[in-house]
């Protein structure tokens, strides 16, 4: 590796190194990360696992046997389409040739999180990433946007499945029978302007809130209905007359006349091309590609490149790799455990790791994929991956991990390949020194270098 660009590129827009890698960037590191910023296709290893259409489909079946036979039904599909898919793709990330779109993809992926603490959409996860987040990488962040809210697996983890507006026919019996006063749920509409669009301090009130969960009543999916219902029973999205609010609504002082299922996408593309949006998306890319407390003119100048071309995340991309920020301080940015595990599995060219090298390993480390402990999605900075305990755990997989596999390069070829523009003194006596070479990478993984971005 000749240069710390070379390393920033590698580290912070990649993976982490694979073999060749360093060779391949040759002396243009931010053309190697441009050329990367192309329509995405899906990687021919995850074009045969099942849609969530058909997870959800089978799950919600198994409904008409009782609520055991739901648990039993998630479990299995656990076991076959969300582990299956979870290892394939990880492994589609150790080996790409693309680090930079799969590192795109990592973030949009938390950035929209859903999470298998809602044990009945656990199995799908996977696939919602694949089909609602993945061809938009470099799309449109509208098209996404309204992609990943209409999603099934979306309207089942954030209770939109169940909100009915108080007008509706059907919000209006189950008040009736229930005494209830409300039958909306805030809960999406409330995540989407907060985590999703325009951030906390985006300037909606609670009033915006309401009036947006109005628009997306009767967004739904076709399990939600018993299994001797005259329509078939499906796991795809659809729009239930019966559940929307009638009547316009007034979102962020625009008001939308009724439209039936529309009158929601119309509120998302407004949502997607405000101010805010174009600022609050900004602060989150410069805190993941700069540092833990982003600067103001990166963060200005990613949301002028956001607003001017109408959320063109190609273009967003591409002002990223061209901001000199991104290039200076090295060592600003701490990788997750994910993104770690993923980087060692780079760094020594493996191929076919399976649930033993990815899950368990995880599960130990604290991050099992898709199990964020809220909507917010993981964190971002130094202080979410790097306290003490986490360390701990970290150099002792990292010892296990290097142990089992067999070294026959120099330790400081290693180190060169690796880290070697950013390796310190300190780490390079402590490596020269190792007795063996397991012990040697061990060293490397482990060092403060290897684990920063």
């Amino acid at each position: 590796m000749q240069d710390i660009a070379t390393f920033q590129a590698l580290h912070r827009f990649g993976l982490g190194p694979a073999p060749g890698d360093a060779t391949t960037i040759g002396d243009d590191p931010r053309g190697w990360v441009r050329q990367q910023i192309e329509p995405q296709r899906i990687p021919a290893a995850l074009r045969n696992f099942e849609s969530s259409a058909d997870i959800l489909s089978a799950i919600h079946s198994a409904g008409a046997q009782g609520a055991q036979e739901v648990q039993r039904a998630t479990r299995r599909a656990m076991r076959a389409a969300y582990a299956g898919e979870v290892v394939s793709r990880t492994r589609e990330m150790i080996v790409s040739r693309r680090p930079f779109a799969e590192r795109m993809l990592l973030f949009w992926s938390n950035h929209f999180t859903v999470s298998s603490a809602k044990a009945i959409i656990g199995p799908s996860i996977p696939a919602y990433e694949r089909e609602a987040i993945r061809p938009h990488v470099f799309g449109r962040f509208a098209d996404m946007l309204k992609t990943v809210v209409r999603h099934p697996v979306m309207l089942s983890y954030l209770d939109n499945v169940a909100s009915a507006g108080d007008d509706s026919r059907l919000g209006r019996r189950r008040r009736a029978r229930t005494g209830t006063k409300t039958t909306l749920n805030e809960n999406l509409a409330r995540e989407v302007l907060e985590l999703h669009t325009l951030g906390v301090n985006g300037g909606y009130s609670q009033h915006d809130v309401i009036e947006f969960a109005k628009t997306i009543t009767g967004w739904s999916h076709g399990g939600m209905r018993r299994p001797n219902a005259p329509r078939p029973l499906h796991g795809r999205f659809e729009f239930r007359p019966e559940f929307h609010e009638p009547g316009a609504k007034r979102v962020l002082g625009k008001k939308y006349a009724e439209d039936g299922q529309e009158q929601g996408l119309q509120v998302l593309d407004d949502l997607a091309r405000h101010p805010a949006t174009a600022r609050f998306i900004a602060t989150k890319l410069v805190r993941h590609f700069v540092a833990d407390d982003p600067p103001a003119a990166a963060i200005e100048r990613i949301a002028k490149t956001f607003r001017e071309t109408d959320g063109d995340l190609s273009a967003v991309s591409t002002a990223l790799v061209d901001l000199d920020a991104s290039w200076q301080s090295p060592l600003s940015k701490v990788k997750s455990h994910y993104e770690f595990l993923i980087a060692a599995h780079r760094a020594i060219g493996a191929q076919n790791v399976g649930p033993r090298e990815i899950i368990r390993p995880l599960t130990e480390l604290g991050q099992v994929p898709f199990a964020a402990p809220s909507p917010q999605g993981w964190g971002d900075t130094a202080a979410d991956w790097v306290a003490p305990e986490a360390l701990i755990r970290r150099i002792e997989w990292v010892r296990r991990f290097s142990a089992t596999r067999p070294v026959t390069m120099p330790s400081d070829v290693i180190l060169d390949d690796l880290i070697g523009p950013v390796a310190t003194d300190p780490t390079r006596t402590e490596v020269g020194r190792a007795p063996s070479g397991d012990a040697a990478l061990a060293l490397i993984l482990a060092s403060p270098e290897f684990q920063r971005r």
